[in-house]
């Protein structure tokens, strides 16, 4: 079925693009933090001013895993929604006051950060205590994200109730799912933040369950990660195919995998905390296995966008059995980084087979690996996609154009940004099988045969992340050029449509009650017992408010 596709208003095009100035903002700072992180551990450079290690760990992991990429997936999913089912006034005035709160909270958190009132990690860890302002500001983000969230919800429902029994555009299924994800998920850390680190950090509560909070924690961090890919996969579905010349592969498949995502990638936090204590053994081999089950879904994926690549290829002619690969649009930067991206995610799958299994996890626990396997899975697969996004929503937004010029600086950021992250991961990987610890400078192991024995993996960790940071450099040129320079003119909003003798898809997909109730139920099976047995087990507080702000 085709859809209508709506004009953006400029009202609308100026939202979407108060998101992504933040975004960029954000990898450009964020981005420095991790360049300095890399040069310390060389241990050829020694941070200036009296700056902390920890204190530069902490904006680079809160302001590129929770800021930088918040900002970005609100702002390409206002736009999606807007481009497939419209937005009203009322809404986007919700919008804006959603995108002031985070921008307050934002502001607090990252001030109180810089100060160094706050080196408590992107994990914020218990009994890490920050200054009371850096969780505040952390609850303002997150409540401000959810005002998107009912936003966007309320946008469907409008589309829904304005076209009875009609098939909701795929995008927009796509973002609902997403942020119904990111809504259940983020409701874990927010009862963490405002029921436990607030009144701790306020000196209201004398004590805090650390093992609560870092459950809670977790049933929000994994998810979190989904959050982030999921726009990614809403590219490779369903605009990608468009930039190629190709067609939706299968609408249902897409929306099978995004519904079973849902489901699966919620229940399983304690996979992250298989060394941790406290948790009954058979429920961490439950969330294991249910870890595991978005195998399934992923396979999909990578099934259907590949088979739209080869019947992609074939329709122009290609007749062998990879000549297909011949007919895709390498010089197309729009394509090239995110197709970066998808083969990125191979490695990056696997490592994560190897977080997630029990026995393995032990050999790379708490070590640089699983710093290693972020970097390829969100800072390679996620973050090249999403600059695949900006080559062409940018310039729609701003009413310019993607010049050849332009397109082939993009090109070089790709690869750049590729051979730099391979070289930094891949020794991040090294390093971890030895044993090396992620969260450190390594400075406590100066001159021992173990830090010497390490010690060019950590150059090649500097070499890697100075390469990362001329990517970072370029990127933030291009979004400027893009965003204010670039000539003048019109640029598509690809979206692709479904293959024209597509089998329907069926209309349980859409039935939205049955799988919120599905998954609220796996979640219930996965932590009530669990939970009750943490709490009631839990020795009594053994964190005094006093233990020392930021260290």
């Amino acid at each position: 079925m085709a859809y209508e596709e709506l004009t953006l208003s400029k009202q609308e095009k100026k939202l979407s693009m108060a998101f992504l100035h933040v975004a960029f903002i954000s990898l450009l700072i964020g981005g420095l933090m991790g360049l300095l992180q890399t040069l310390v551990r060389s241990g050829k450079f020694t941070l200036p001013w009296g700056i902390g290690y920890y204190q530069i760990l902490t904006v680079h992991g809160v302001i590129l895993g929770l800021v930088l990429t918040t900002y970005f997936i609100i702002g390409f999913q206002y736009a999606l929604m807007n481009k497939t089912v419209g937005m009203t006034i009322k809404e986007r005035k919700y919008a804006w006051f959603g995108f002031w709160v985070m921008l307050v909270g934002t502001i607090m958190t990252a001030t109180i950060i810089l100060l160094g009132q706050a080196s408590v990690l992107y994990t914020f860890y218990a009994p890490l205590r920050a200054h009371p302002v850096f969780y505040i500001g952390l609850a303002l983000v997150i409540i401000g994200s959810w005002i998107a969230v009912f936003v966007n919800f309320h946008q469907l429902y409008r589309w829904k109730k304005a076209h009875p029994g009609e098939k909701s555009p795929l995008l927009a299924y796509m973002v609902v799912i997403n942020m119904l994800l990111w809504i259940i998920a983020s409701a874990g850390v927010a009862a963490s933040v405002l029921i436990q680190f607030i009144p701790w950090s306020l000196g209201y509560q004398e004590t805090i369950n650390v093992l609560v909070s870092r459950t809670l924690f977790w049933y929000f961090g994994h998810p979190l990660v989904y959050f982030w890919l999921l726009p990614a996969y809403m590219a490779w579905y369903a605009i990608i195919p468009k930039i190629i010349g190709g067609r939706i592969f299968s609408d249902a498949l897409a929306r099978l995998s995004f519904v079973l995502l849902l489901m699966f990638s919620i229940p399983v936090g304690f996979h992250h905390q298989l060394t941790e204590p406290g948790i009954d053994p058979t429920w961490k081999f439950v969330q294991v296995v249910l870890t595991f089950m978005v195998v399934i879904p992923t396979l999909m994926t990578a099934f259907s966008i590949f088979a739209t690549f080869e019947l992609t290829g074939r329709k122009k002619g290609a007749k062998g059995i990879f000549s297909w690969l011949k007919k895709l649009p390498w010089k197309d930067v729009r394509f090239l980084a995110p197709f970066i991206g998808m083969l990125a995610f191979i490695p990056g799958g696997a490592g994560g087979i190897i977080n997630a299994s029990h026995q393995l996890n032990a050999v790379i626990h708490n070590t640089i690996w699983v710093t290693g396997h972020f970097h390829l899975t969100i800072a390679t697969t996620v973050m090249l996609t999403f600059f695949g996004i900006t080559y062409w929503l940018v310039p729609h937004l701003t009413g310019r154009t993607l010049t050849k010029g332009m397109n082939r600086l993009g090109v070089i950021q790709a690869i750049i940004w590729t051979v730099g992250m391979t070289i930094m991961s891949g020794a991040m990987h090294i390093i971890g099988l030895f044993g090396a610890p992620r969260r450190s400078a390594f400075s406590q192991y100066g001159g021992t045969e173990q830090a010497s024995h390490w010690i060019s993996y950590q150059m090649a960790q500097a070499i890697g992340g100075s390469i990362l940071f001329i990517g970072i450099l370029l990127m933030v040129y291009i979004f400027i050029k893009l965003a204010f320079f670039a000539p003048i003119g019109e640029t598509e909003f690809p979206i692709a449509q479904e293959e024209p003798d597509a089998q329907p898809t069926p209309k349980f997909l859409e039935n939205w009650k049955l799988w919120i109730i599905l998954t609220i139920a796996l979640i219930l099976f996965a932590y009530t017992i669990p939970f009750i047995d943490i709490i009631h087990n839990s020795p009594p507080g053994s964190v005094p408010f006093d233990w020392p702000i930021g260290r």
